[in-house]
């Protein structure tokens, strides 16, 4: 990519394009400066929003265009899709809303928009990544799971997989962070007391098990408990499972007190709970993506 052409795409674009027979769309933000570790091209980290929202408040929630200007990678905010204009949601199995009830086929979108993209801007295709937000994170463990030939790492942030089992072509890297006080998406499973969607979620220990075996990764964990930098009733434990298949491995973080949060950021809503300032949840994410790729 010459300079020319990388400066006519920095900043915030939309892109749409179509898909069974239905316009869907994306965020893309391009940051002004190098791509990280002194590569050619830039990575790619697909941010999903959550069940009843979409892209352009997913980018506000969780912070990431700030990470990506300061270490260098592009960031893509899909949107899903829903009956009404800004309330939209992405078929992960399970969960959630519109996209789950018409079975679209998200995996499909985004396999399509990552061609898309490709065309107009030529990212490092070995460094695709995938995080998401409650019904976002559900639907990045699809992506792990259905797209694994693409998808180099997934973070799931307050929403576990969703499906009982599955069957990737190839190791996927998982780091999955969760509050031990989450009423939408429960730590230990089940209908969350303020779920509007009343999914009957997976519990995060499900989505664990399932991707350390399939994984091949060590059963037992390594254990930290991380330094409380600030009193805000929150304590983070961090559990490896390493040893898995291509250098693969399984990471926990577990935010005892925290909510329905994106770590190290301010909740948009205030019903969301209490959101940990012991872990910065961009920085822990940025920093296990870029150690994979495919």
């Amino acid at each position: 990519m010459s300079e020319d052409q990388k400066l006519n795409f920095v900043g915030d674009h939309t892109r749409k394009l179509l898909v069974d027979g239905r316009e869907r769309s994306y965020l893309v933000h391009v940051p002004q400066r190098e791509p990280a570790g002194g590569r050619s091209e830039f990575p790619l980290v697909l941010a999903f929003h959550g069940s009843g929202t979409n892209a352009r408040i997913m980018e506000r929630f969780c912070g990431l265009s700030d990470k990506a200007d300061e270490a260098g990678f592009v960031v893509v905010y899909p949107n899903g899709t829903g009956r009404k204009g800004n309330i939209l949601s992405f078929n992960g199995g399970n969960c959630c809303g519109f996209a789950q009830k018409e079975n679209v086929d998200d995996v499909k979108f985004t396999a399509a928009m990552l061609d898309d993209l490709a065309a107009v801007f030529p990212y490092d295709q070995q460094r695709i990544y995938a995080t998401g937000m409650s019904n976002g994170a559900v639907m990045s463990y699809c992506l792990a799971a259905q797209l694994s030939e693409r998808i180099a790492a997934v973070a799931p942030v307050g929403g576990p997989m969703g499906t009982e089992s599955c069957s990737p072509q190839q190791p996927v890297p998982v780091c999955h962070l969760h509050g031990t006080k989450d009423a939408y998406a429960p730590f230990a499973g089940g209908i969350g007391p303020r779920s509007l969607s009343k999914t009957n979620f997976y519990s995060v220990e499900h989505s664990i098990r399932v991707w350390v075996n399939v994984n091949g990764c060590n059963p037992i964990p390594t254990e930290t408990e991380l330094p409380e930098r600030i009193a805000d009733s929150t304590q983070v434990t961090q559990q490896i499972y390493s040893g898995g298949g291509q250098g693969s491995e399984v990471v926990l973080y577990t935010i005892h007190g925290g909510g329905h949060t994106w770590p190290g950021q301010e909740p948009l809503f205030a019903n969301l709970g209490v959101s940990t300032k012991n872990l910065d949840a961009n920085q822990v994410i940025w920093e296990f993506f870029q150690r994979f790729s495919r």
